[in-house]
């Protein structure tokens, strides 16, 4: 049971965060690129590469961490369902460029985002 606990808190905290991300760009007007999900790709692929990097290579951590950061607050934080569409919605408003650039912004930018917080956490 405490297991699902873990995930629910995490999941409720990365929601919350996901929706102030989008918000901050959304206030700042610039809703029409998904700023939002995009920044939230990227960060979500640090911060879980980060944590499962030190906790599983530099850091004895409680293995219900994981359900708290990795599955619950990444898994709501982080937004593929949003990225596909979209990137989709893009294609059709905006044309291929933009659909494109989103697409492999959170690619390839993500890999690196990844390799960022495997790096930050092995020089712990």
């Amino acid at each position: 049971m405490t297991k699902y606990l873990l995930i629910s808190l995490g999941a409720i905290l990365g929601a919350n965060a996901r929706y102030l991300v989008g918000v901050w760009f959304a206030d700042r007007g610039w809703a029409t690129f998904p700023w939002g999900t995009l920044t939230a790709n990227l960060t979500g692929a640090f911060i879980l590469s980060f944590f499962l990097t030190l906790t599983t290579e530099r850091l004895v951590a409680d293995p219900n961490y994981r359900f708290l950061v990795a599955v619950g607050f990444c898994g709501s934080y982080t937004t593929f369902s949003s990225l596909t569409y979209e990137t989709f919605t893009q294609w059709g408003t905006n044309g291929w460029w933009p659909a494109v650039l989103n697409l492999m912004g959170s690619m390839l930018l993500g890999m690196l985002a990844v390799l960022a917080g495997v790096i930050a956490a092995r020089m712990i």
